[in-house]
């Protein structure tokens, strides 16, 4: 399976990537346990988190098969490197840079870099990236995907990213959005199991509405 047919098949079976920026790794295990009984397949840990190649590390060890662990804010090849050293399968960017795209590529890695406009995204599409993040997905509504989508290549996933709520996904689906990248709507530092449970439920809930 190919790397970009390996994403696609984790947003089939749900399109939702879980975006654990501020996670410690104590709070690995339950945050785990938590997004995998709401059928969570992509979780991210952005390296802006408290230690997170320890988190990352714990992730790569403990979830099930197929399931797929990302790094998240990966900006340079140096990164590229220690994230591939956990086991981690999947490079998340906020911006398109390609030689960091080439160095994940190298390393084997699926690359997810940002892309805020079309002239970025053809640009990260060309350095062999496998799929878009677009961010911040307040500037870009479901209008955006619709129009990106009449000029990218019909196979290309688009994954808006940030100020994705379950109130709104439901247009950004219509607009035939791939998946959809989750942050403070779903995690936040010093959130509950209990509460994370019922936010990861309410957007697994919106999709099936």
């Amino acid at each position: 399976m190919s790397a970009a047919d390996h994403l696609r098949d984790c947003l089939d079976r749900c399109p939702l990537i879980a975006i654990l920026r501020g996670m410690t790794p104590e709070e690995a295990p339950w945050a785990l346990e938590t997004l995998l009984a709401a059928q969570f397949q992509i979780l991210e840990v952005p390296l802006n988190s408290p230690r997170p190649f320890e988190s990352l590390s714990y992730l790569v060890r403990h979830a099930p098969a197929g399931i797929l662990i990302g790094a998240g804010t990966v900006l340079t090849a140096a990164e590229v490197d220690r994230v591939a050293a956990t086991g981690a399968k999947l490079m998340i960017a906020p911006n398109c840079s390609p030689p960091v795209i080439a160095a994940a590529k190298a390393r084997g890695l699926i690359t997810l870099p940002g892309v805020a406009t079309p002239t970025e995204a053809f640009t990260a599409l060309a350095a062999g990236a496998d799929g878009l993040k677009m961010f911040p997905g307040e500037l870009l509504p479901p209008a955006a995907v619709k129009a990106w989508r009449a000029v990218l290549p019909k196979e290309t996933l688009l994954i808006p990213t940030g100020g994705v709520t379950p109130e709104n996904i439901a247009g950004y689906r219509g607009a035939r959005a791939d998946g959809f990248g989750i942050g403070s709507a779903l995690y936040q530092p010093g959130i509950s199991r209990e509460e994370l449970a019922q936010r990861a439920v309410a957007f697994t809930a919106a999709l099936a509405g």
